[in-house]
């Protein structure tokens, strides 16, 4: 694969995000961080990172450009508070001995580069995290961010917020603001070999429902359109193929890029009702959120349909044929596509949905949802 940027869609431009796409470019990670001004880079990733050899790659990288590099590798999934607060004394500690970290790698999947984003805002602004649950709330410049995803998933490196959870109310936290937007994604397909399928499985769903959520919601607009179509197009034409042969070059490929195309549309659109029912059974059932995504999602695109037929033209589908696909997609990943599958039971549902209608894309949801209409979403997933 070309190391061109210029066989990346035209739609990138109007990104505030550069990204460099091709096999083996983690290789330039150390020369594109000289380019954005840094001397002592903070990375921030997780132990299966480490394990699964990227961290050496790029630390190799950073020191054969003349960077000082400082790890930070105890970034968990779902990253809490107190990931952000370890990785915030991290580098104030090594601050404090002299030539100070000027900026951030996050190196993994959608946690590791939440997290770096997380300590970028406390480290630079100061306070907690819940000081920036909202949009733009930071008074202050951030340092520099480079995102290296290994999962085509999140899309966390195009976006602008940090997802961070409170485990004293396992509550989920989006704070944003366009000053941690990272300045570079660096799009290596050959760093998503090493997934373990489950993990390809739930992430590329993860991918796939938002390109399908920020078709509709109603902060869409033709920007936010382009994005969704090229992500839609390339992940909906080689997810079951990823799934059926890990090695298919071009098929991972087309899913790191559609995963980052479908993040850099969330930052023009938003996010809907699959989204606001997935977050509280990730944090009170524990299922994966790829997975509960998946289970939601044929559910609110048939739930949508019904009131707005023609709702998800911009795919070229309509409601029921698409919700037949995700869940074809679903089955060709060997995941779960009930509810009661992940011991699920009817009883908690009330206070699911009252938690659902509380998330913050609920109401982006082109089709108005309260609790009874999530409770309703909740009954037809849960058989």
């Amino acid at each position: 694969m070309s190391k061109d940027e210029n066989t990346l869609p035209d739609i990138l431009s109007r990104s505030p995000t550069r990204a460099v796409f091709g096999a083996g470019v983690l290789t330039e990670l150390g020369k594109i961080s000289v380019g954005e001004g840094a001397t002592h880079v903070f990375l921030v990733t997780d132990p299966g990172i480490v394990a699964a050899g990227h961290v050496d790659r790029a630390i190799a990288s950073l020191r054969e450009a003349g960077l000082r590099v400082t790890l930070f590798d105890r970034v968990a999934e779902n990253p809490t508070t107190e990931h952000v607060s370890d990785g915030v004394d991290a580098v104030r500690k090594t601050n404090a001995r002299g030539r100070p970290i000027d900026l951030l790698v996050g190196l993994g999947g959608g946690s590791s580069m939440d997290c770096a984003k997380g300590i970028n805002f406390i480290h630079t602004n100061g306070g907690e995290m819940k000081d920036y649950w909202g949009v733009g709330k930071a008074t202050k410049a951030m340092l520099p961010m480079i995102a290296v995803p290994t999962t085509a998933g999140t899309g966390s490196e195009a976006q602008s917020f940090a997802l961070i959870s409170d485990p004293a109310t396992r509550t989920k936290m989006a704070c944003g603001d366009k000053k941690v937007a990272c300045r570079v994604a660096l799009l290596d397909p050959d760093l998503t070999l090493t997934q373990p399928k489950a993990v390809a499985a739930a992430t590329g769903i993860d991918a796939i429902s938002h390109a399908v959520e920020t078709a509709v919601t109603t902060r869409r607009g033709e920007v936010s359109l382009e994005f969704t179509r090229e992500a839609w197009s390339r992940l909906s034409r080689s997810y079951e193929t990823v799934m059926y042969d890990s090695t298919d070059a071009a098929a991972r490929a087309d899913m790191l890029l559609g995963a980052h195309l479908a993040g850099a549309a969330i930052e023009h659109s938003m996010l809907g009702a699959a989204h606001a029912c997935a977050n509280p059974l990730t944090a009170r059932c524990g299922i994966t959120h790829g997975v509960a995504v998946g289970i939601m999602l044929p559910h609110v695109v048939r739930f949508n349909g019904r009131n707005e037929p023609t709702l998800y033209a911009a795919l070229n589908e309509d409601a029921d044929r698409l919700a037949s696909r995700i869940g074809g997609f679903v089955d060709a990943a060997g995941l779960p596509r009930s509810l009661s599958q992940c011991g699920v039971s009817e009883g908690i549902l009330p206070s699911l949905a009252k938690e659902a209608a509380q998330q913050w894309t609920a109401q982006f949801n082109p089709v108005p949802v309260g609790e009874a209409e999530l409770l309703e979403l909740y009954h037809a997933a849960l058989a």
